[in-house]
């Protein structure tokens, strides 16, 4: 079914919807109506009609003040058995992980040029990570990202450098070239390292976590202050957590790690 309204965005009504509930942001509460309009393009009418039913739902929840996503949205979330099933693997690995180094933990997974964190444990004397689970990040500049891109499937980063490599600090590296032998070094350490390419301040050291054909499904990093995180000590933990969360993902092979 199409929708015949003429305002800018998606013309089906699935992606009307869906283009209505990914303009909640992080820290967002209650959204207006028209506020969420502005952030889409949808129309007033077709924006009302649609949350009215994505209410019925229980997709989004009508309060004094607006609208805000609903409990059954968190409930589908819980469902998609993909990630699931890696996050209840990984978890022991990064709790050890966490445990060892008391350094910010991260658990995440490819989506397009992008990266998606599914599994976060904080530091306790670290710097505030703006990371949250569920949130993106461009994968050129992280330390997960570039450890996923290095055993991507071919084509993603033909992907990432056609979408930009806009430059978010004076140490991203921007310029394609210098990625390339940037993600030819991941490959040969099986190790990625970030030092204040996406964040001022901050450092990191990931390891790919590989399918049986070494393609990179998930990434797990270490983080910290870049004045005090020694990458090179703690490259080897990372790749243990990878170790053993590929041979419980895989237990009957073990997973090539370079």
């Amino acid at each position: 079914m199409r929708s015949i309204q003429r305002d800018g965005g998606p013309n089906s009504v699935l992606g009307r919807a869906l283009t209505l509930l990914t303009a909640f942001h992080p820290g967002d509460g209650d959204l207006s109506l028209a506020e969420l309009c502005r952030r889409t393009g949808v129309s007033k009418p077709t924006a009302h009609r649609l949350l009215q039913e994505l209410t019925a739902w229980d997709i989004v929840e009508r309060t004094a003040h607006g609208y805000r996503l609903g409990m059954r949205l968190f409930e589908l979330g819980q469902l998609a058995p993909g990630q699931r099933s890696l996050r209840e693997t990984a978890a022991p690995f990064l709790a050890d992980l966490f445990e060892a180094t008391h350094e910010t933990v991260h658990l995440a997974v490819p989506d397009d040029t992008e990266v998606v964190y599914v599994h976060k444990i904080d530091g306790r004397h670290g710097p505030t990570v703006a990371s949250r689970i569920g949130g993106r990040m461009p994968a050129y500049c992280t330390g997960v990202g570039k450890a996923l891109l290095a055993f991507a499937p071919p084509g993603r980063l033909a992907a990432v450098v056609a979408a930009g490599l806009p430059r978010r600090t004076p140490r991203t590296i921007i310029a394609p070239g210098l990625l390339e032998k940037e993600l030819a070094r991941v490959r040969e350490r099986a190790v990625a390292e970030e030092h204040e390419e996406s964040t001022v301040g901050i450092a990191c050291v990931a390891a790919p976590v590989l399918d049986a054909d070494g393609t990179a499904v998930a990434a797990v990093s270490i983080t910290g202050w870049a004045n005090r995180l020694d990458t090179t000590r703690l490259a080897p933990a990372v790749r243990t957590a990878v170790l053993g969360i590929s041979r419980s993902l895989m237990p009957d092979r073990t997973a090539p790690l370079g």
